[in-house]
């Protein structure tokens, strides 16, 4: 499964907004359109923010190809600036511009540099996915026989460049015979639970169960979920993560009833330049998001909201870090300095 395709001279997003009803693709060859969609979630999910991101940095290239190189340069440095706007908290947005930038610089600053910026965000698309595979393969290992898990928000092939982070773990269990029952959270207010990984794990045949994020404690409880694994959008150097709002409360949950809680991640979400979970950006979304549902109204007109698209979970309710170099265990600044400093 894949939700982002380059051909070339234009961008192919699969619209995520209207999924699992109706699987859409738009296509985009003007780079202020792609910042529009980050904007929008037509595509979400950190590392594919970051990729997206980085082929739009490439039609911007090439729409102000026929400038100067110092007109050039400028207008590339607008349109980065533009792109870094679109969403504040996923921090592979800013890691995958800032790659794109310095292969920029190495080549020129000048119109020349287009072939270059097309391969580097290639290479960016493609080590998404290898990481991705890595990160299942470590993953997988620790992941008990007939485990029942938990994942909250999506992060799948449809939030990664392919394969995905969490559910790519997910997907490797599976294959190898471990798993027999994913609960996926709906993820409230836009659903991404219920819209999207559970249309991921049924294409892929993985057994599912989804239940409201209100649901996921009374589980525990009952002793239904035998580990937790889900992604992040931005981790800290000690290993606080920001992560789809509601992780903090799984991660509250599994730490009371004792469930190992996992997060999984590519190296370009850690950012090792903020020492904890408070220096990490919060994006808030707009209120219809919680006043209304696919368009109808569920709440009354007038009604005051707080709508954080994200929360941050504090590191010592991680079991565990699952990276494309290993799972890192506390203590996770020295470990996590180690693997990525």
């Amino acid at each position: 499964m894949e939700a982002i395709k380059w051909q070339g001279n234009s961008l192919l997003l699969l619209d995520q907004t209207r999924l699992p009803v109706t699987e859409y693709w738009l296509r985009y060859t003007d780079f202020r359109q792609v910042a529009g969609a980050i904007k929008t979630m037509v595509v979400r999910g950190a590392p594919a923010i970051g990729v997206s991101a980085a082929y739009a940095y490439v039609l911007a290239a090439r729409e102000f190809s026929g400038l100067s190189d110092e007109d050039f340069f400028q207008k590339m440095t607008e349109a980065k600036a533009t792109l870094s706007a679109s969403r504040p908290t996923a921090v592979n947005l800013f890691w995958a511009l800032d790659r794109m930038e310095a292969c920029l610089a190495a080549n020129g600053k000048s119109p020349a540099a287009l072939e270059a910026l097309e391969r580097e965000a290639m290479a960016i698309h493609r080590q998404d996915v290898e990481m991705n595979l890595q990160m299942g393969r470590f993953g997988s290992a620790v992941v008990p026989e007939h485990a029942h898990i938990l994942t909250h928000c999506n992060a799948g092939a449809l939030a990664t460049g392919g394969y995905g982070t969490a559910l790519g773990v997910i997907r490797a269990a599976h294959q190898q015979g471990k798993v027999s029952m994913v609960y996926a959270d709906e993820t409230r207010p836009l659903l991404q639970g219920a819209r999207l990984t559970a249309y991921e794990l049924v294409q892929d045949g993985i057994p599912t169960t989804l239940i409201a994020d209100n649901m996921a404690a009374s589980l525990m409880g009952a002793g239904k979920i035998d580990m937790v694994v889900l992604g992040c959008d931005r981790m800290a150097a000690n290993g606080d993560f920001a992560n789809k709002i509601g992780t903090y409360s799984v991660a509250v949950n599994a730490h009371f009833h004792g469930v190992p809680f996992y997060t999984a991640l590519p190296s370009s979400t850690i950012d090792l330049r903020l020492p904890d979970g408070s220096h990490i950006p919060i994006e808030e979304r707009a209120g219809g998001e919680l006043t209304h549902l696919a368009g109808v109204q569920t709440a009354p007109l007038g009604v005051r909201t707080y709508n954080p698209a994200f929360d941050v979970t504090p590191h010592e309710l991680l079991t565990g870090i699952i990276t494309e170099k290993g799972v890192v265990y506390p203590p996770f600044r020295e470990n996590l300095q180690k693997l990525f400093g």
